[in-house]
C-alpha cells in the first residue's frame, strides 16, 4: 500500500492530476499506520502484519 501511495503520488505530480496527488497521500498514511500498528505487534483486523 506504501509502494501504491508512491507511485501515486509521483504520477500526480508528474502528469498534473490533483486527484492521483491525493489519493497517493492517502494510502501512503494509511499504509504507514498499519505498518506501524503491525510492527508493535497490534493486530487490526485480525491481522498482525500487513505487507
Amino acid at each position: 500500500m506504501i509502494a501504491l501511495g508512491l507511485i501515486l503520488l509521483l504520477a500526480g505530480f508528474l502528469l498534473g492530476i490533483p486527484i492521483l496527488w491525493t489519493i497517493g497521500i492517502v494510502l501512503l498514511v494509511v499504509g504507514a499506520v498499519l505498518a506501524l500498528l503491525g510492527g508493535i505487534g497490534r493486530p487490526v483486523g485480525g491481522r498482525a502484519h500487513y505487507y
